[in-house]
C-alpha cells in the first residue's frame, strides 16, 4: 500500500515538474527576445529621438527669440506713435493729451530697454529722442507757467524790505472769461501737465519761496502792510500799500486776515485746480494746487507766525492773559479756513497748539524777561547809590501766629509800628529797628533788583500753579546769577577801588537781609499754590553773606599790604639819632596816615558805623602792631632815638583817632574817636610803649608791679627786659630792675 501511495504521488507530480521546466524554456525565449529589442532601441530609436529632441529643443529657442523681436517691434511701434501723437498734440497746445503721450512713450521706451541679451542700438537714439521731445515740452509748459502767474519785483532781487515789497506785484492771469468757471480747461491742463512730467513740484517751490519773501513774510513783519487786490477782465493783481501806524507790533488777528485774504484770492484764481496724482490725496487720487503747495510752505509759514507775530503777542503780566482768549479764538478760525480751503491738513495744529499753551510761553516769557532786567542791573555802574536806613524799609506783611490759619493784613508805613515798638506779649517789647539792616549805601541797581523780586513774587500769588512755580524759580535763579555774574563783571573794579567793595558788600547783605524772610513772606500771605514753589530763600543767605565778606576782605588784605609797605621804608625804626632815618620813618608814618584817612574818607557814609569802625580799627591796628614789633627788636636805642621814637608814636596817637570818620557829620564821629581803644585792640599796648620809651628804670618796674600792673597786661616779661636793655645802659640798676621783671 505504501508502495502504490507512492507511485501514486510520482505520477501526480510529474507532470507538474514538466509543465515548470517547458515555462522556463518560454521564460528564457522571451528574455532573449526582450535584450534584442532593447539593443535594436539603443543602437536606432535614441539616436532618432535625440536629433529629435535637439530640433525642437532649437525650434522652442527661435519662437522664443521671435516672439521677443515681435514684443520689442511692437514697443517699438507703440513709441513711435506716441511720439508722433505728442509731437502732434504739443503743436495743438493740447498740453494734457501730449503729456500723457510722451509719459505713453517713456514706458514702451523703459520696456524695450529692460530686455536682456539684446545689442540694440536704437533704444540709445530713441532715449535722446525722447529727451529732447520732455525738454522742449517742459520748455513751453514753462513758458505757460510764466503767462499765468508774472512777479514784477523790484530790481534789488533778495531783498524783502519794506521800500522792496511795496514796490512787488503778482499778476494772475487765470481770470476766467465771463461766464465761466475759475477752473478752466487751460490751466488744468497747463498744471496737470506739468504734474505728470514731475515738474509741478519744482515749479510750486519757486512760486512758494516767492510767495513767503515778498507776501507772506512781510505781511507778518510789518504790520503797516496792507494788500490790495484788483480784479481786471483778464488778469488778477495783488500789490500792497504801506499805512503808518501807532504801534510797532500788530495783533495776530489782523496778521491772520491778511494772511487768510492772500489765500482766499490764491484759492479762487490759481489754487482750486484738481489734478491727478496717484498714490496722493484723498479719493481716486485727486490733490488740487492748494494741497501741494500747502505741504511745501506750511511749516515755514507756521514758525514765521509764531516766532514773528505769535511769540510777540504772548502777555507780560498775569492780568492780560484772560484777554488772550481773543487770539487763541482767532488762531482756531484762520486754522479752519486754510483747512477748508485745503491749504492745510486736518491733522496739522501748530498754531492752535502754541496759542493754546500760553501759560507756558508767558511763563518762559515773563522769566527771559526778568533775567534780561536783571543781568543789565547787575552790569550797570555800582556807585550809583542810595542811602538805606532802619526807618526807610518797607511795609513788611505781619506773619500769623502759629497754627491762626488766616491770611494776615499788610500794613502800611503809617501804622505798622507807630508807636515804635513791637508788642511781643507778656509785657515785652523791641524797638522797631531790631534785626533791621543798619544805615549804609547799596547800589542803586541793588535795591531795584530786590524790588523786581519782591514784584515778581507779588504777582506769583495770582498766578497758575505753573506760572508760579516758574516765577519763584525764576526769583532764585535771578539771586543765583548774581553770585554769578557781578564778581566777574566788576571783579577789576571790586579789587582796585575800596570805595566799591565796600558798597558790593553792602549790597550782598542787603540780598541776604531780605532773602532770610523774602519767601516766609508771601508762604503765609498767598494761597497754596506758593507754598509748592520752594518756600524759602534761606539758604541762599550764607552765599550772599560769603560773597560780599570775601570781596571785603580781599579789600583789606590789598589795604593791610599798603600800610606795611609803608611801614617798611621807616628802615625798621633803628638809629634814630641819624636825621636821614628820621626823616624816612616820619614820612613812613605820614604815609600811613594819609592812606588811613582817604580810606576812611572813601568809606565814609557808604559802610555801616560798626563794620567801618571795625575795618578802620583793623587796619590800624596793623600799623601799631608793626611799629611795636619793630620798636620791640631793637636792640640799642639812644636818649635821643627814644624821643623821636617817642615823637613819631605820638604822631599815631594823636592823629591815629582821626581817621574814624564813618558819619558826615564832625560833632557826631567824636564819639566813634574816643573809643578808639575798642576797635584798635594794640592801642593800649602801643600807648605802654610811648609810656616806656619816656619813662625811667623806676616807672617801668613800678608799671609792672611784679606782673600785675597795666604793663604787664600789654607787654610780655621777655619783651619788657628787651626794652629795658635796649634803652638803659649796663648797670646795677638796670640789673635790679630786670630782676625784677619776671
Amino acid at each position: 500500500e505504501v508502495w502504490t501511495m507512492m507511485n501514486n504521488k510520482y505520477s501526480e507530480f510529474l507532470p507538474s515538474v514538466q509543465n515548470r521546466e517547458d515555462l522556463v524554456a518560454e521564460v528564457e525565449g522571451l528574455t532573449m527576445d526582450i535584450d534584442l529589442l532593447k539593443a535594436a532601441i539603443e543602437n536606432e530609436v535614441q539616436q532618432d529621438l535625440n536629433v529629435a529632441i535637439a530640433e525642437f529643443t532649437e525650434l522652442k529657442q527661435q519662437l522664443e527669440r521671435d516672439s521677443v523681436v515681435l514684443s520689442i517691434l511692437k514697443k517699438l511701434q507703440e513709441f513711435d506713435t506716441a511720439m508722433k501723437e505728442c509731437s502732434h498734440a504739443l503743436l495743438e497746445e493740447k498740453y494734457m493729451p501730449a503729456a500723457q503721450r510722451l509719459e505713453k512713450a517713456r514706458s514702451s521706451l523703459r520696456n524695450v530697454e529692460s530686455y536682456r541679451g539684446f545689442e540694440l542700438r536704437i533704444p540709445k537714439a530713441l532715449r535722446k529722442e525722447l529727451t529732447v521731445q520732455e525738454q522742449n515740452m517742459i520748455y513751453q509748459l514753462g513758458k505757460e507757467w510764466q503767462k499765468l502767474i508774472v512777479w514784477n519785483l523790484p530790481r534789488s532781487k533778495g531783498s524783502s524790505s519794506l521800500e522792496a515789497v511795496v514796490l512787488s506785484e503778482l499778476h494772475l492771469h487765470t481770470v476766467p472769461p465771463r461766464g465761466e468757471d475759475a477752473a478752466v480747461p487751460p490751466i488744468a491742463a497747463v498744471l496737470q501737465a506739468l504734474a505728470v512730467l514731475g515738474e509741478l513740484h519744482y515749479k510750486l517751490k519757486d512760486f512758494g519761496q516767492l510767495l513767503m519773501e515778498y507776501i507772506l513774510k512781510p505781511l507778518i513783519s510789518y504790520p503797516s502792510l496792507e494788500p490790495v487786490t484788483e480784479e481786471q477782465p483778464d488778469v488778477f493783481i495783488l500789490r500792497f500799500r504801506s499805512q503808518e501806524l501807532a504801534l510797532d507790533e500788530s495783533s495776530p488777528m489782523k496778521v491772520f486776515d491778511k494772511i487768510k485774504l492772500i489765500f482766499e484770492v490764491l484759492h479762487k484764481y490759481l489754487l482750486n485746480v484738481p489734478l491727478e496724482e496717484p498714490g496722493k490725496g484723498g479719493k481716486n487720487g485727486r490733490v488740487t494746487l492748494a494741497e501741494l503747495l500747502g505741504e511745501l510752505l506750511w511749516e515755514e509759514l507756521s514758525n514765521c507766525l509764531i516766532h514773528s507775530c505769535l511769540v510777540h503777542s504772548v502777555p507780560t503780566s498775569s492780568s492780560q492773559l484772560e484777554q488772550y482768549k481773543e487770539v487763541i479764538e482767532s488762531t482756531k478760525e484762520f486754522e479752519k479756513a486754510l483747512k477748508e480751503m485745503q491749504f492745510l491738513k486736518q491733522d496739522k495744529t501748530a498754531l492752535l497748539k502754541y496759542a493754546c499753551n500760553v501759560n507756558f510761553h508767558f511763563a518762559n516769557k515773563k522769566c527771559q524777561d526778568l533775567i534780561k532786567a536783571a543781568r543789565k542791573l547787575m552790569t550797570s555802574e555800582i556807585h550809583n547809590t542810595v542811602k538805606i536806613t532802619p526807618d526807610s524799609i518797607t511795609a513788611l506783611p505781619e506773619l500769623p501766629s502759629p497754627g491762626s490759619g488766616d491770611h494776615p493784613r499788610t500794613y502800611g508805613p503809617s501804622t505798622l509800628l507807630d508807636s515804635g515798638t513791637v508788642n511781643l506779649g507778656s509785657g515785652s517789647s523791641l524797638s522797631r529797628c531790631t534785626l533791621s539792616l543798619p544805615t549804609c549805601r547799596i547800589s542803586c541797581s541793588v535795591q531795584q533788583l530786590v524790588e523786581l523780586a519782591y514784584n515778581t513774587m507779588e504777582e506769583a500769588k495770582t498766578s497758575t500753579k505753573f506760572c508760579c512755580l516758574q516765577l519763584c524759580n525764576c526769583v532764585r535763579d535771578i539771586f543765583h546769577v548774581f553770585c554769578e555774574v557781578v564778581p566777574k563783571y566788576h571783579r577789576e573794579n571790586l579789587q582796585k577801588l575800596p570805595q566799591l567793595a565796600a558798597i558790593h558788600y553792602n549790597n550782598c547783605m542787603y540780598i541776604a537781609h531780605h532773602l532770610l524772610t523774602l519767601g516766609h513772606q508771601f508762604r503765609y500771605l498767598s494761597s497754596p499754590l506758593l507754598s509748592d514753589c520752594g518756600g524759602t530763600f534761606v539758604d541762599a543767605v550764607p552765599d550772599f553773606k560769603k560773597l560780599g565778606m570775601e570781596c571785603f576782605l580781599a579789600q583789606m588784605q590789598v589795604q593791610k599790604r599798603g600800610v606795611l609797605d609803608r611801614l617798611w621804608s621807616a628802615r625798621n625804626f633803628s638809629n634814630m639819632d641819624d636825621d636821614e632815618n628820621y626823616r624816612a620813618a616820619n614820612k613812613s608814618m605820614k604815609q600811613v596816615l594819609h592812606q588811613l584817612k582817604g580810606l576812611g574818607t572813601v568809606w565814609q557814609d557808604v559802610l555801616p558805623v560798626h563794620m567801618y569802625c571795625k575795618a578802620m580799627g583793623t587796619l590800624l591796628n596793623t600799623a601799631l602792631a608793626e611799629i611795636v614789633t619793630r620798636i620791640t627788636a631793637l636792640e640799642d636805642i639812644s636818649a635821643e632815638g627814644a624821643d623821636r621814637l617817642y615823637s613819631l608814636c605820638k604822631i599815631m596817637v594823636d592823629e591815629g583817632p582821626q581817621v574814624f570818620t564813618p558819619l558826615l557829620e564832625e560833632d557826631k564821629n567824636k564819639k566813634y574817636q574816643e573809643e578808639v581803644p575798642v576797635y584798635v585792640q594794640k592801642w593800649m599796648t602801643f600807648k605802654e610803649l610811648m609810656i616806656i620809651l619816656r619813662a625811667n628804670l623806676q616807672e617801668i618796674v613800678d608799671r609792672w608791679a611784679d606782673g600785675k600792673g597795666p604793663l604787664a597786661e600789654q607787654f610780655s616779661a621777655a619783651e619788657v627786659k628787651s626794652l629795658i636793655r635796649a634803652l638803659f645802659q649796663n648797670t646795677e640798676r638796670r640789673a635790679a630792675a630786670l630782676a625784677r621783671i619776671k
